[in-house]
């Protein structure tokens, strides 16, 4: 992070190494086709209880990440968070307590964090 001192570099970056993970997920889908994209409108029956919501929602995908898109994907996640770290940094945050602070607000939410 000796180049990338300003917070307008490390913001940049930050966005650029975005666009590069949204990229290689979107060409495992369009390029190798080892995933695929099947979004719909969500139903979710009306008497349905909240506990079991989970269960009526998709995640659109379906496939599974070949080995080379696998390897792309966690070489630009990695890239990215390497960029929320120098973000982290320079704003003088601590990530560590960062995920600590989300995960008591996600743990308070009983049952709500779900879904």
């Amino acid at each position: 992070m000796v180049r990338h001192r300003s917070i307008l570099d490390v913001m940049t970056k930050l966005q650029e190494s975005e666009a590069r993970v949204n990229r290689a997920l979107a060409k495992a889908v369009t390029s190798c086709g080892c995933l695929r994209i099947t979004a719909a409108r969500q139903r979710v029956p009306e008497d349905i209880r909240l506990e079991e919501l989970r269960a009526h929602m998709d995640t659109h995908l379906a496939g599974s990440l070949c080995d080379n898109c696998r390897e792309t994907l966690e070489v630009e996640l990695g890239n990215h968070l390497f960029y929320v770290v120098g973000l982290c940094n320079l704003l003088d945050l601590n990530l560590y307590d960062l995920f600590l602070k989300e995960r008591q607000r996600l743990s308070a939410l009983g049952i709500y964090k779900f879904c």
